[in-house]
Formats: structure tokens, sequence, C-alpha cells
């Protein structure tokens, strides 16, 4: 059998695709100050670099139920005697499953329902599967974004999928070539980042690879330290895997959420493997330039159990091996001005002796090593990254990604090219368009869909005339870090005209809790039907200690809208603010279930346990990642 790929269709039970909502996301990533045991200067310079100042021009992701159908998803898949792969581009590009064909075991965890889930920088994320995540900590803004996809084919006739896009956080070009060569064990995925701007950008890049969990699943990797977090306390570089009198390279016995970034050292070849009791499961490892390995586990406890249901439905207990550009998922590392960065990635199955897997740290390392050497070497590594440089021009299109690349090919700051032909811009970008041909952006409430960029800052610094020019150079000048220059055009802009969206990004950049209440109350009363600003808007209530105004503006929504998971939420908060703990209870009794509860959000538990001490949390409402 020759190496080929196809297009197809992956049928599945899952919830619709999240909406694109309307309002941007102006918040940022905080820089965390880690000061931990065995934290270096480079570490230490890495964290301190390249938080965004907001997630700017993004908007969130956060309209999603868990009502599932089946449906039915294109799929692009390559294939040769060894392997199966199977892509979904319209899902950020994962790699969503990988089938060892002799054996017919399936290496990931293959989620069998596709459910949107509060994880992601956006909100909405899927497990399962391999996850390109580029940009900033946190799973990546496209996760849930189509990518374009194109086949080409290599000199020597073996099919390439390509995937890329414009990554438009850090504003850099992201394209991913895989392919499977004829008689190969492993799939190979080569990684492109282009920096197109004249000036560095911070950049961030980790691969998450979420396979299935047991209790005698190993997680091993050439090292014998690791960054450990337990989401409790710091950053700290200890032992691996021995903490506590526990292995830890078992995550299946780990009983609560934890991240062990491996510290690989300089000489040591680049992998990650996780193996069953018969020495068998998935390895990934790659050429130097992508140094992190990483495990995460949600743990043995109910909460930890409760998001794994959550996310994949019972019984399909997973836990993650990652890697990335830097040694924790913390850091930024800065790319020069016109800079690219590459390397190459291998996935396939490693067979290794298991009782010397199930044996002592340094035995099961080594054995894993020398069944990795006989699988793929780094030899045959270093010549797949030169062979993908080699590759040529996209041939057929197979799927369409979004057109705020092509937007700017026109406004000059991408190149147009044949590798990576980006279509045309679509009617999400029709008003930036028309400033570049007119000098002036069109009015629409809402809003047209933000931009970031120098380019379209200063078109706008220069003829920002009307409320919605002036509402978009604030959210300019928010992206590049001027608040004080954000906040003078957001009140140009309602100077003109009081609308909500320049009244909610006022409130973001009021540090008074109550008057950036006011300013959301407003908000909500000139648009009362949009239900993620009343959501906004009741949060800042709650916020400023005004739990009284937060239970009436409740009480003006109509029945679909007090249904709402998040303002059931809300109103039990106030009322037990109020000391109204009957009303609490009620609501809990009936059923608070918030679609979209956020990774690590204890609103509930919390919430419970105030009105029912000494009670045990019920399943459902445990989502806890850090406590027993």
């Amino acid at each position: 059998m020759t190496s080929s790929l196809r297009k197809d269709l992956l049928r599945i039970e899952g919830a619709a695709d999240p909406g694109p909502g309307v309002l941007p996301i102006l918040h940022g990533i905080p820089s965390l100050p880690v000061d931990g045991a065995g934290v270096d200067d480079e570490m230490r310079r890495n964290l301190a670099y390249g938080a965004p100042h907001s997630l700017l021009p993004y908007t969130r992701q956060s309209d999603y139920d868990r009502l599932r159908t089946e449906r039915e998803l294109p799929t692009v898949v390559l294939e040769n005697e060894t392997l199966t792969a199977t892509f979904l581009p319209s899902l950020g590009g994962r790699l969503w499953s990988l089938v060892h064909r002799p054996t017919g075991r399936e290496l990931l965890h293959r989620n069998p329902v596709l459910q949107p889930a509060n994880l992601a920088l956006r909100d909405a994320w899927l497990a399962g599967g391999v996850e390109w995540n580029l940009g900033t900590t946190g799973h990546w803004p496209l996760t849930c974004e189509p990518l374009h996809a194109a086949r080409v084919t290599a000199a020597d006739g073996t099919p390439v999928l390509r995937m890329y896009a414009f990554e438009r956080l850090r504003r850099v070009v992201l394209r991913i070539d895989a392919w499977l060569p004829s008689g190969s064990p492993v799939l190979y995925v080569h990684v492109r980042l282009h920096n197109p701007a004249a000036q560095e950008t911070p950049v961030y890049w980790w691969s998450n690879i979420a396979v299935p969990e047991q209790a005698d699943t190993r997680v091993l990797g050439p090292a014998d330290h690791a960054f450990y977090s337990d989401y409790v306390s710091e950053l700290r570089r200890i032992p691996f895997p021995d903490l506590d009198g526990a292995d830890r390279s078992y995550p299946g016995r780990v009983e609560r959420a934890a991240d062990f970034f491996l510290d690989l050292p300089s000489r040591e070849r680049r992998w990650i493997a996780a193996l069953d009791k018969t020495g068998a499961g998935l390895v990934q490892t790659s050429t130097d330039r992508l140094r992190g390995r990483k495990l995460f586990c949600w743990g043995t406890a109910t909460g930890g159990k409760h998001w794994q249901e959550w996310l994949s439905g019972p019984e399909s207990g997973y836990l993650e091996i990652q890697a990335g550009l830097a040694r924790t998922q913390l850091e930024h590392l800065p790319m020069p001005a016109g800079a690219t960065w590459s390397w190459t990635e291998a996935y396939g199955m490693l067979q290794a002796d298991p009782e010397s897997v199930h044996g002592s740290w340094t035995q099961a390392r080594g054995a894993a090593a020398d069944a990795l050497h006989r699988l793929v070497t780094p030899e045959e590594l270093d010549g797949a990254l030169a062979w993908a440089g080699e590759l040529g021009e996209a041939e057929e299109m197979l799927a369409e990604g979004s057109g705020w690349a092509a937007l700017e090919v026109e406004a000059g700051t991408l190149p147009s090219s044949p590798w990576l032909p980006f279509g045309c811009p679509g009617a999400e970008q029709q008003p930036w368009r028309e400033l570049l041909t007119t000098g002036a952006l069109p009015v629409s409430d809402p809003p047209a869909a933000p931009v970031t960029g120098a380019h379209w800052r200063q078109r706008l610094e220069e003829r920002a005339a009307d409320w919605h020019a002036r509402y978009h150079l604030g959210l300019l000048r928010l992206a590049d870090g001027d608040r004080d220059g954000a906040r003078v055009a957001f009140e140009g802009s309602l100077d003109q005209e009081r609308t909500p969206w320049a009244l909610r990004a006022l409130a973001a950049l009021t540090p008074e809790a109550d008057q950036a209440a006011d300013l959301m109350a407003e908000a909500h009363r000139l648009r009362p039907e949009l239900l993620e600003l009343t959501i906004e808007a009741l949060q800042a209530l709650l916020r400023a200690d005004r739990a009284a105004g937060a239970l009436a503006l409740v009480e003006t929504l109509p029945a679909a809208a007090r249904a709402h998971g998040r303002i059931r939420l809300a109103e039990a908060t106030a009322a037990h603010s109020l000391g109204d703990d009957d009303r609490v209870r009620r609501l809990l009794a009936e059923g608070i279930r918030v679609d979209n509860m956020r990774e690590g959000e204890l609103s509930l538990d919390t919430l419970w346990r105030a009105v029912h001490p000494g009670l045990p949390l019920p399943a459902a409402y445990d989502f806890r990642m850090s406590e027993a």
C-alpha cells in the first residue's frame, strides 16, 4: 500500500459549534511573578515577558450548550501501511485520530462526543486528539475555528496535508505540513511559524496530545526533574517521578490535577511517551527546537473525574502529554522581526519491554529511548525537517479558513503566496476593506468585528470621526497597551452616541467597581436581549456588592434568559449575599447547570457549601481541581 490522502466525513454525537460572540475580549493574560525553587534566570525572564495586554481582536465563543445530536464533520485522512491519521480542518486543524493499522489500536484519546467546554482563551474548547496551540498561555484562539487546508505533492510523489492560518493576536503566520511516507511507522508533522512584522513578537507553542488513561498507564521522558504545578502552590522544580512518596509517572494513580513540565537536559533527545501495562502506546518526538515536554492529569478525585465526564462522557478517562517551545506553558519567547522558526514532530506507536517499562525509572526511560531509536532515529527526523523545507505550492484546496489573512494581503501586511493561498475576504472583513478603499470605516450596530495592527490604528488615528470609528480606535489602542488613550477614545465615542459597546469597554478600564457597575447596567438597558452582555452586567453588579440590583435585573428578564445557567448562578449568588439562603437552596435543588463552567472555577462548590454546611458536595457541582 502506498501513502494516500483523501477527504472523508466524521460522524459523531456532538453539540452545535459555538457561535462567534459580539463582545471582544478586553482582558489580557497577567504575567506571573514566579520565583519558586529551581526557577533560573532564563525562565524568570520568559515568565515576565510577552503577556498580552488583551485578547483582541478575538471575541468570546460562549454560545453553546450540552444538547448533542448526530453530526457530520469534514475530515482529511492520511494513510499508509501502518497508520491512519484523521484531521479536522474545521476545528483548528486538530489531529483527531491516529490508528495503528496492524493492531487496530487507537493511539490518541478519540473523544466519543464533541462537547465544547470553557477551557480555552475564547471559552469554547474540545477534549481529544492533538491540538496545536499558538499565541499565548492557554488553548489557542483558533481551536474551534477553521483553518485553510490544501493538498501538496512532494517531489517523490508523497501526498502532504498543508493547514495554515494567520493568528491575529500575535500576527504570526502558521503553516503545518503533515505526511505519512510509504512504509513509515510514524506520522510526520512539520510546523513553520513566520513573523512578518518589522518588530519582535512574543511567541508560544504547545502541541497538546490527549491519550487514554488507565491506572497502569505510565508517562516516560528523558528527565529526572520537573517543574511542578498543583494549581495551588507556586511553580517549583522537583525530582521526578517520585514526589511525596508516590510515583507521579503513573497519572491514573494521582489524586489531584497537576502539571509536570519535564526538565529535559540539553543533551537529551526530545520525546515523551504514554505506555500501558504491555509497554505499548503513543510516543511523540521532535527535532531540537521543540524543547519542552509536559504531563497533565485531571486526578482521580471527584472533581477530576467530573471534569473528564463533562468533556468526554462516562468511562472516557484521558491524560495529556505535550510538547512546547519553552520549558513551561507560563513562558513566552521573543521571535525576531521577519524570523521563521520550524521543527518537525513524529507520532507513532512505541512498543517496549513491559517489565522494563514498569521497572525503575532508569530502566523504564532507557527501554523507551531504545525502542524510540528503533522506531525513528534523530537523523531521520532531521532529514524530514530538511525534506519539508523543499515542499512546494498548494495544489488543491481541501478546506477554507477565515478571510482575515486575505484582508491583510489586501492591506499589504502579508505577501500573496502560492504556497499559502488565503482566498478572498468575506462579509466579516468587508467594513475594513471599505476603510482601505474609501478611507472611511462604515458605521454599523453591532460594530464591525475588531482588528489589530499598527496599520489599522494609523488609519483610524487619522480620521476617526464617528462613534463607531472612535470605538474601534479605542480597541486598537487597548490592544497596544495604551489604556489611557483607549479610555479617551471610548469617552469620545460616548460623547457622540451612548452605545452598549463603548459603555462596556469603558467599564473594563474603570477601576472603581461601583462606577463600572453603573456603566454595565446602562449598557444592558440599551441592549437587554444580548445575553452575554446581561451576564457581564450581573457580574459587575455582584463585584460592586450590589446584590439587590442584580436580583432586580434578573426579575426583568424573560423566562428563557432566567433559565440560563449563568443567570441562575448569578441569582443564587445575589440571594445568598442578601441572606435569602432558602432561595439559594431551592435553585440548587432544581439544578444550576452552567454549560460554560470555567476550568478552575469554584462558584458552585462555594455556593453549595455556604448553604449546606457539613453536607457532601454533589458530584454535579464538583469542579474542583486542587482538593480531594
